[in-house]
């Protein structure tokens, strides 16, 4: 099925739109905000290059029944837009800052992705305002397993980060890393650890993560208020 496209003749002139669900839902914060809540893990099928950037169609049978044409989804922490939908792939077109800045850029078929729709005002704020706007990519620099069970161990991480960013980051404050919430164990100048435990490693990409793997960063929406506050007054 193809979509119609915001803006196309079809659109204008009034004509019915061939998509599922062609009006957007309604109560949907704006700009769209997240929860760092990841609803789904998904596969990448396709990476078409469009130039200067790239389309990416992405299985997402669980969700793609309740997502109209223009939503917002975070993508491995990435804010992008629902251009087109076909059964259950999702189709994203991604521009040329968005690859060079994220690691959006390194996916490949087969790779996976965390995925998120945008909140309601009606639902409930699980992990904590993410905004899908990147700040800066990170690498895991160590990784140690933990606990008994092989089949389900915990894990601690740690995340090298540019040092800039440092004053955004502090224990027990948040951190998305790839779209999903989590809590700063310890915070240094140029990393930082986080402990994962078993449903997350499970249930996202971040259980797949292997020394010297890039992550998408975004620091906390509240940090960055009181730097700017910070800055002004001074």
């Amino acid at each position: 099925m193809k979509g119609c496209t915001q803006g196309s003749p079809e659109a204008s002139s009034g004509a019915k739109c061939c998509c599922k669900n062609p009006e957007p839902r309604t109560l949907n914060p704006e700009p769209p905000v997240f929860t760092g809540l990841v609803e789904l893990k998904a596969a990448v099928v396709e990476i078409r290059d469009e130039p200067p950037g790239k389309r990416l169609r992405i299985a997402a049978p669980a969700i793609a029944a309740e997502v109209a044409l223009g939503d917002s989804i975070c993508v491995s922490g990435c804010c992008l837009t629902v251009v087109r939908f076909d059964g259950g792939v999702l189709e994203f077109e991604a521009g040329p800052e968005t690859l060079a800045r994220t690691s959006l850029g390194k996916l490949q078929a087969g790779s996976f992705v965390n995925l998120e729709r945008s909140l309601r005002l009606s639902d409930r704020l699980g992990g904590h305002l993410v905004t899908g706007h990147v700040d800066c990519t990170g690498t895991l620099l160590e990784r140690r397993d933990l606990g008994q069970s092989t089949d389900s161990p915990w894990s601690e991480m740690w995340f090298g980060f540019p040092k800039q960013y440092a004053g955004h980051l502090v224990e027990k404050g948040s951190i998305t890393v790839s779209g999903v919430s989590l809590t700063v164990v310890a915070a240094a100048a140029e990393r930082f650890s986080v402990q994962l435990i078993p449903h997350t490693l499970a249930v996202t990409t971040l259980g797949d993560l292997k020394t010297g793997d890039v992550v998408n960063l975004e620091t906390d929406l509240l940090a960055k208020y009181v730097e700017r506050q910070l800055g002004l007054r001074s």
